[in-house]
């Protein structure tokens, strides 16, 4: 008689990638990956160019409002040192509210700060003007002084936020150095 025979252990075909293999498919995509990706950090500058010019132009925009919604004189003032930049929306007097070094408007005389933004003088946007101080009338909408403010990235593009008498603000870049916006 014949004794069955027993089936063998039968060798298994394994299927996946091991964890090695896994880690060489990754590492050689990252590397192609990182080659094919442009550098991120001028379109970074641009948007924090763009987003400080926007949020200017909405402030000044604010500040007549404001004016003309309160009847009454409100100002923008500009303050800068070697560390700080910021400007304020402020009712009183030109000189009436300034920037402290952390950029918190400090106010005297009976001013009242009404909103404020600081600009860092190591960030990613510089803040500078042509005056001091812009006083925004309720009766009229107008504003006096004009003024041109000139808002700069660290890789030199700028934008200049103006604003004529009548109050109105219109935003250019010079040379069309920003995407979007006209030549100044």
């Amino acid at each position: 008689m014949t004794t069955p025979m027993r089936p063998g252990p039968t060798s298994r075909r394994q299927r996946g990638l091991t964890l090695i293999e896994c880690c060489t498919a990754m590492a050689v995509a990252a590397f192609g990956l990182g080659a094919v990706v442009p550098d991120l950090g001028p379109a970074r500058q641009r948007h924090h160019l763009q987003g400080a010019s926007t949020q200017l132009e909405t402030d000044l925009h604010y500040a007549r409002s404001l004016a003309v919604a309160r009847n009454a004189p409100v100002r923008l003032s500009f303050s800068s040192g070697p560390a700080m930049a910021c400007y304020v929306i402020h009712t009183g007097a030109a000189d009436a509210c300034v920037c402290d070094a952390q950029g918190h408007p400090q106010c005297s005389g009976g001013a009242l700060a009404l909103r404020s933004l600081p600009f860092a003088g190591d960030g990613a946007v510089a803040l500078r003007s042509n005056v001091r101080s812009m006083l925004f009338d309720p009766r009229n909408g107008t504003v006096t002084p004009t003024g041109t403010v000139q808002l700069q990235a660290r890789d030199g593009r700028s934008t200049k936020v103006i604003v004529n008498l009548l109050g109105r603000v219109r935003t250019c870049s010079p040379g069309a150095a920003v995407a979007g916006y006209a030549a100044c």
